[in-house]
């Protein structure tokens, strides 16, 4: 099988991305909506498996970032990837809009704060990218607090890198109209209209802005060792398979094996006999 991580990876070192040239809704690497429920029932074992055994070494780390615009699905895919995983060994950071008080530190204070420890895959919900994207689409920072700001993530992760975090990003890419159609969803059922804001409205209204915010944040920050991965996700079914497969395919890579012990088993297993 062809590695879905080569299909979906950003070009490295590029300087802008026309994120409409990235389709929302094609799904390489799987034929259909079958196949992909069919292989993700196939990588459910092997998925907890290698994360378990990460787990269990306490050494090796993995940082999983989802960004996207509102409703492309973040949530959705902590919930139907990520919790395929033991639940101990995954933490979850979710970045809304800073508080006033977070607002008075350097922006990677809070994220530093919240990366995962020696054998956790670690979820940032949103990022330390919010501090990129947002600025970009209102311009609501100089080009001089931007430039020295990328330059701060891209060293950020560089040190998580060296310090044994494999960095995984993703970019949820969603299009106009089915955001339209989930932002509908989400008004009319009870169940799902707590997830809506009217600033999604306002938001939704600089979507050529975040376009190419977004075109240029993945481009700049896209290197050897944290590239970024533009992930359609008009179909959730897509979506899910596609993050669960970088997931498999990413743990793989890591040469994941359960510790030894330096224990006398058989010793132990003695010791453990029922009286004569």
């Amino acid at each position: 099988m062809s590695s879905i991580r080569d299909d979906l990876r950003s070009p490295v070192d590029a300087t802008a991305l026309n994120m409409a040239a990235f389709p929302t809704d094609s799904h390489p690497g799987v034929d259909s909506e079958d196949d992909a429920r069919d292989e993700m029932e196939g990588m459910r074992e092997q998925l907890f498996d290698l994360h378990e055994m990460m787990f269990a070494g306490e050494e090796q780390r993995v940082l999983l970032v989802l960004q996207g615009l509102d409703a492309s699905g973040k949530n959705g895919t902590i919930k139907h990837v990520v919790g395929l995983l033991n639940p101990a060994g995954v933490s979850v950071a979710s970045f809304t809009e800073p508080t006033g008080e977070e607002k008075q530190q350097h922006f990677l204070e809070r994220v530093g704060s919240r990366v995962p420890d020696p054998g956790s895959l670690g979820v940032f919900d949103r990022s330390h990218y919010e501090d990129l994207l947002v600025p970009l689409a209102t311009g609501s920072e100089t080009h001089d607090v931007l430039d020295r700001r990328f330059q701060e993530v891209i060293d950020f992760e560089r040190d998580l890198i060296d310090g044994g975090t494999v960095v995984v990003k993703c970019v949820l890419h969603i299009s106009y109209d089915e955001q339209r159609r989930r932002f509908l969803r989400r008004l009319r059922r009870d169940d799902k209209r707590w997830k809506f804001a009217e600033s999604d409205l306002d938001t939704r209204k600089l979507w050529d802005e975040y376009q190419a915010a977004y075109g240029e944040v993945v481009a700049r920050t896209s290197r050897p060792g944290a590239p970024w991965y533009i992930v359609p996700s008009d179909h959730k079914w897509y979506r899910n398979w596609a993050i669960a497969r970088i997931l498999l395919e990413t743990f793989r890579d890591m040469d994941l094996a359960y510790p030894q012990p330096a224990l006398d088993v058989e010793a132990l297993i003695l010791r453990l006999q029922p009286p004569a």
